[in-house]
């Protein structure tokens, strides 16, 4: 029975598994591929690679928090654990299915804090703990977009230019007999060495959700004991310890690429050409912004929501681009107004010289553009917001009511 159990709870985990490589592929690589510097095969490759990085040497402290700190060992038990992963698979694919990447951190504490609470065994510290983070970390993405907006964005417009393309950079080259990738005809040195950035940030945006979204399939497994038994790999002279900790980040790293092999594309094709129009160049920004703050959390055990933090970013860097119409001194004075405008993101083009700060009108600042379009927007909001409510109103309804589970 434990054995079928086992194999269960590994299917379940794979299932959330899953639906985080779909969710979190197009907020990762959405931009590149939008900007056809990347095809959504070329991201998924590189989604499966980084995100299994990001959940190996990163992970593991989110896991422990997720695991075993939100509610006691005895409660997490391989019965309560599949449960648990059902609720966060199962919300997660319903926001898939929208085409929608949905909340990974918040959806799985959710159904932990619904088992917690249904039970009484909820760790109410370390739950506000996880919340505190919640608040302050958009607020840090505001402020550090913010000053980067106002001190450095128009240097970095101006110096790497990113813009995007209607066809594709890269081609593949088959007249010979080994196909090559080169530089689509007419790419001039200064697109490749945005493309490339662009890239290199999709990456570390996959590096930093390994880090925090691996705990989300498989920390109730782990938290249970059920993945408790060691292996060792040799590999040439190296010979690595594979225990509970490290068959979970397998699982899950599998688990993600098959994800974004298949239902991510859905999600690419949201975050890369329905949601937004905002500037590569902003887009870097905010993705190298909100993945260090993800991170650096991830790196203390704290799960985080991204897509919050990266939209705080959003809304920062345009008010930090806005407030250049004014010197500090014009602003304590009162002389000259700001205001907070993600249009401001538009008021030159890419690789455009900005004015001096101070030397530019408040009227010369776009105040609405088409950057959002508003109703693809007010979905991935509602059900950003609907889809981590579901799994936890389903937890604690499921552990509080039936009585299989024995609380």
């Amino acid at each position: 029975m434990l054995e079928i159990l086992l194999v269960l709870g590994i299917l379940v985990a794979a299932f959330v598994g899953y639906n985080i490589g779909g969710a979190t592929t197009g907020v990762s690589f959405g931009p590149a591929v939008g900007a056809h510097v990347l095809s959504k095969l070329g991201a998924a490759a590189l989604m499966s690679v980084f995100f299994f990085l990001g959940g190996w040497i990163v992970g593991p402290a989110v896991v422990d928090t997720l695991g075993n700190d939100l509610v006691p060992e005895t409660i997490l038990t391989l019965e309560t654990g599949i449960a648990v992963l059902f609720f966060i698979g199962l919300a997660l694919f319903a926001g898939n299915l929208f085409g929608v990447p949905a909340s990974t951190s918040m959806t799985a504490v959710g159904s932990i804090a619904g088992l917690g609470i249904a039970t009484g065994t909820l760790d109410w510290a370390t739950m506000g703990r996880i919340v505190i983070w919640w608040i302050v970390a958009p607020v840090v993405a505001f402020w550090v977009s913010g000053v980067i907006g106002r001190y450095f964005y128009p240097t970095i417009n101006e110096w790497v230019a990113i813009s995007r393309r209607e066809t594709h950079l890269w081609v593949v080259d088959r007249t010979s007999a080994i196909p090559r990738v080169r530089a689509a005809e007419g790419t001039d040195r200064r697109e490749i060495t945005g493309s490339l950035i662009v890239v290199a940030i999709g990456c570390y945006m996959a590096f930093s959700s390994g880090a925090s979204n691996v705990a989300n399939a498989v920390a109730p497994l782990v938290g249970s004991g059920a993945l408790d038994f060691e292996r060792e790999l040799s590999v040439a002279t190296l010979v690595v310890t594979i225990g509970e900790m490290q068959w979970g980040v397998i699982i899950a790293g599998l688990a993600v690429t098959i994800g974004a092999f298949t239902i991510a594309r859905r999600t690419l094709e949201t975050m890369g050409n329905d949601i937004t129009n905002l500037p590569l160049t902003a887009a870097v920004v905010v993705m190298t912004v909100s993945a260090t703050i993800v991170t650096l959390l991830s790196a203390i055990g704290i799960p985080v929501q991204l897509v919050i933090v990266a939209t705080m970013s959003i809304v920062g860097l345009g008010w930090g681009r806005a407030t250049r119409t004014a010197t500090v001194s014009d602003a304590v004075r009162g002389e000259k107004k700001t205001s907070v405008s993600v249009g401001a993101l538009t008021a030159e083009q890419e690789g455009e010289p900005a004015p001096a700060i101070g030397e530019e009108r408040t009227s010369d600042i776009p105040r609405s553009s088409d950057l959002f379009d508003p109703s693809t927007t007010a979905r991935v909001i509602a059900i950003q917001n609907f889809v981590p409510v579901l799994a936890t109103i389903g937890a604690y309804l499921t552990f509080r009511f039936v009585p299989v589970f024995g609380f």
